[in-house]
């Protein structure tokens, strides 16, 4: 069977208004549209609806008994077609996954579990940690939103630059290298790679090599604390992001030191999947992350 889905706008309209004239009017139709409508009203339900009394017009029964329904039908309808409106924070109540770069993660998730609390105090925020190898969470929504440093190439994706920050070279406050950094310096020293893949080697070892440089990789380590740690209790050099890191940088009690050559300054991005362009709810957290970071970086 197939209905004709405006048989109820105009239904509705009819029953609230008790008259073809008024529902024309609501509708901005003429009353002869409207009065065909009513026609085919009458013989897709079987009853007559709406009777003429005198002047007036009156509801039978079954228009009675149905009016609600048809109200409601009406006003979902119009919820779902109707353009998403920005929510209420004070009122939303849902949880958010979030997978972030630990690195972003320590000046990150304190500010922003903060901003979320005191707007949307229903709001909860589950934060991950990166994988070692690539996922689909993102793609099967089991992940909102991914923060860092990669970008997905896939269409289906959507990606924003929310900051970039410069790389730096981290070490214990007593180094040999504290007073000063050169190029051959920096790749002569023992070097901790922080890396969730375990990749023993960075974009910055093309740069040295294509000086005629190697630098001496120890280690590779999956988390920033780990490698910055390692720095703070022996020679290695830790090469990080300067704004990122500080609060690790500051808490370890080390130093850093601008990397020795000009080096493009880490992104930092933010990626989602397409299906929550549109979802207020979602594009709400991107705001509150987006100046989060702003004040960051």
């Amino acid at each position: 069977m197939h209905v004709d889905l405006n048989l109820l706008t105009v239904l509705d309209a009819l029953l609230e208004e008790g008259s073809v004239m008024g529902a024309a009017g609501r509708l901005g139709l003429s009353s002869p549209a409207v009065s065909r409508t009513l026609g085919r009203l009458r013989k897709v339900t079987g009853d007559d609806l709406l009777v003429r009394t005198g002047h007036t017009m009156t509801p039978t029964p079954y228009a009675l008994a149905i009016r609600e329904d048809v109200h409601r039908l009406v006003r979902q309808a119009h919820d779902v077609l109707a353009p998403a409106r920005r929510p209420d924070p004070a009122t939303l109540e849902r949880t958010f996954t979030i997978q972030c770069h630990d690195a972003l993660a320590a000046p990150l998730v304190p500010a922003l579990v903060a901003r979320i609390q005191e707007r949307a105090p229903a709001v909860r925020l589950r934060f991950l940690g990166e994988h070692s190898a690539d996922t689909d969470d993102l793609r099967h929504g089991r992940v909102d939103l991914e923060l860092g440093g990669g970008r997905p190439g896939q269409p289906e994706f959507r990606s924003e630059t929310l900051g970039h920050d410069p790389l730096v070279v981290a070490m214990r406050q007593d180094h040999p290298c504290a007073g000063g950094l050169d190029l051959g310096g920096y790749a002569a020293r023992p070097h901790v790679v922080v890396s969730r893949r375990g990749r023993l080697t960075a974009p910055i070892d093309d740069v040295l090599a294509a000086q005629g440089l190697r630098r001496q990789v120890v280690a590779a380590v999956a988390s920033l604390p780990v490698a910055l740690l390692m720095a703070r209790g022996g020679e290695v050099l830790v090469t990080c992001t300067n704004l990122l890191s500080r609060p690790y940088v500051e808490a370890f009690g080390l130093v850093t030191r601008p990397l020795p050559v000009e080096f493009p300054a880490a992104v930092i991005s933010c990626d989602w999947h397409q299906r929550y362009d549109s979802d207020p709810a979602h594009a709400w957290l991107r705001d509150q992350v987006r100046a989060c970071l702003a004040e960051i970086v």
